[in-house]
């Protein structure tokens, strides 16, 4: 290993550490104690932050070109690290109220994120698969740390069943690209794919590969996980899964289809407008009829990713395909922020043995306490993608990335669907002002310090979103 390779992966490699450290250091810390371990966990994750933060406009590749150091993949770490301290604050109190307050969570929540940093720096099919699984393999475990309780079990027997099956997909995939092109390098595979035209072989590996991705980001038809382990898995576990698994697996498939097959993106582009309109579509409407917050959240998590993807339907256009992935790398952002807010929310009123999960829990909230409602009508508003906040000026960036790529019908069903989303959204909202109830609420610091944070960002940086957006721009300036 040379001191570049080093450097390339510096961040990653002292999370890493620090996880292993951690490991061994919860031993020592009495089950009444495990605040410390938190503490640890936060620290390890804002020491890796600021190691990323030295590496930005810094440039090179690793270990044969096996990973990557750029400003997307410096940008996205940045998104998936301070996921993970709001992760982390979300968990702090909520286990311990829920008695499984066991110190290998933290652990497994540094090991799931080394899992997404390697994917956001992943260069070759092999490193994106063994990323997967780093991230993938504690997710699973986390799912059903709840145990015993059946729910938790049956999402995380579900989400490994079902995940497992995905990787070989991912798996299955890469063969037939590296027997197609004859290397899994993403910049050898476009070399050898631009050379001639592409081969049966290497669509059919590239749609194997979409198949994989597509479960991590929860797309339609690839779906049908989401809502039950949503539903089942502790819900500061479902919040860090929502944002940072989703963050990750769509930097997977922004880096891999962009960089390393542009040439059969004519036979993609269909598919991909496919995916994208029917993720909106079977999100939105099918949340309608949700009763369960926790449900009704999973299906708005669809049907986000299915915007996303809008983004990435013209990444064969040289012309778009910048603005394109700025824009999505903007609504990630966007939709990390206003999730963990709405996430904060909801364990504030959840109750043990999964009481004050009913959208009915909400009636009377503005009353007793004004200002959660406050920041939770910023959150509705934020997904319908209604001003003044972070959301609406992302969908507006998403709509104009489709319609420069020529695909208005698709950013007309954007706007469309997302007028279908303002039912149930506003519906938590009539809930909140307009119901009479006697909610209770859990007085956690961390979480009300998450809301408000999470609130203020959305709402003030509306006003500014040039200044992400730049960032977000630059970012992708050089990986084409």
């Amino acid at each position: 290993m040379t001191q570049t390779d080093f450097y390339i992966l510096l961040p990653l490699t002292v999370l890493t550490v620090w996880a292993c450290v951690l490991l061994l250091v919860d031993l020592f810390i009495p089950k009444d104690r495990k605040a410390i371990t938190a503490f640890l966990a936060a620290l390890g994750l804002a020491v890796t932050l600021g190691f990323t933060l030295t590496q930005i406009g810094r440039e090179g590749t690793g270990f044969n070109g096996m990973v990557t150091l750029d400003g997307f993949s410096t940008f996205t770490n940045v998104l998936i690290l301070v996921s993970g301290l709001f992760g982390i604050a979300l968990a702090y109190g909520y286990i311990k109220r829920m008695g499984i307050d066991r110190g290998e969570y933290y652990t497994l929540m540094l090991f799931s994120i080394i899992g997404m940093l390697l994917m956001a720096q992943a260069a070759d099919l092999i490193i994106v698969f063994l990323a997967l699984e780093l991230l993938s393999i504690p997710l699973y475990v986390l799912a059903a740390f709840a145990r015993p309780n059946l729910q938790s079990e049956e999402a995380g027997m579900k989400y490994f069943l079902l995940g497992a099956f995905s990787t070989g997909f991912v798996v299955y995939g890469t063969a037939l690209v590296f027997g197609a092109t004859g290397t899994t390098s993403f910049s050898g595979i476009f070399t050898a794919a631009s050379n001639g035209t592409p081969s049966l072989l290497l669509t059919i590996g590239a749609a194997l590969l979409l198949v994989g991705f597509g479960f991590k980001v929860a797309a339609v038809p690839f779906h049908m996980w989401t809502p039950d382990v949503y539903q089942g898995a502790p819900s500061s576990v479902t919040a860090f899964m929502s944002s940072g698994a989703k963050i990750a697996g769509f930097v997977a498939l922004l880096r891999v289809f962009a960089t390393a097959f542009p040439s059969i993106s004519t036979d993609m582009t269909d598919i991909l407008w496919a995916m994208s309109a029917l993720t909106m579509t079977v999100g939105n409407f099918v949340a309608i009829s949700q009763t369960n917050i926790k449900r009704m959240l999973a299906y708005s998590s669809i049907a986000h990713a299915g915007y996303i993807l809008m983004a990435f339907v013209s990444y064969g256009n040289k012309d778009v395909v910048s603005i394109s992935i700025a824009a999505g790398l903007f609504y990630l952002m966007t939709y990390m922020l206003t999730n963990f807010g709405a996430w904060a929310v909801v364990i504030s009123l959840e109750k043990a043995e999964d009481k004050g999960l009913e959208l009915s829990d909400y009636a009377g909230l503005a009353k007793k306490y004004p200002a959660l409602a406050a920041a939770m009508t910023v959150f509705m508003l934020s997904f319908i993608g209604f001003p003044p906040t972070l959301g609406m000026v992302g969908k507006f960036y998403l709509f104009r990335a489709a319609i420069e790529g020529g695909f208005i019908g698709l950013a007309v069903l954007g706007v469309f669907t997302s007028l279908i989303s303002a039912y149930y959204y506003l519906r938590v909202v009539v809930n909140m002002y307009m119901r009479e109830g006697e909610p209770v609420t859990e007085s956690e610091p961390w979480l009300g310090f998450t809301t408000t944070v999470t609130a203020v960002l959305i709402v003030v940086m509306s006003f500014a979103p040039q200044v992400l957006f730049l960032l977000a721009s630059t970012a992708v300036f050089k990986l084409f």
